[in-house]
């Protein structure tokens, strides 16, 4: 009888162990990552040349990691490699090589905007970066 009670309870445990775990959440990224994953817009005005939309896609691995890059949409250029990117809520911090630019922002408490310095070139222009859908 005790062999047979545990043969039965032991699937049934490990079931229930099973189902358990699945509703607890695995460990998340990083957990300053998530509001900063996506699609971010805004407009560089340099003041006496055209503006220039500029998209920035940024997104996490599994490990919380952060990686990105950026389009130029008004120039036709895209997948500019973001090669160093830091983000600490409410601090964005980015940096592209190839485009020797920086870019130092706060994101919004609602989490729809970051507001910062765009640095290239020797210029520093304001840039908001808006979510995009």
């Amino acid at each position: 009888m005790k062999k047979l009670r545990a043969s039965f309870f032991t699937p049934c445990f490990a079931l229930a162990l099973m189902l358990g775990l699945s509703i607890v959440p695995a460990p998340t990224m990083a957990a300053d990552a998530k509001p900063i994953v996506g699609d971010w817009e805004g407009t560089l005005d340099p003041g006496a040349q055209a503006k220039k939309r500029i998209v920035v896609h940024i997104s996490a691995a599994q490990d919380g990691t952060l990686s990105g890059t950026i389009d130029y949409p008004d120039q036709e250029t895209s997948g500019i490699l973001i090669t160093a990117i830091t983000f600490k809520e409410p601090t964005l911090h980015f940096e592209s090589s190839s485009s020797q630019s920086v870019y130092d922002g706060t994101m919004s408490k609602d989490s729809s905007e970051i507001t910062g310095t765009w640095k290239q070139a020797g210029a520093s222009l304001n840039l908001i970066l808006k979510r995009t859908p």
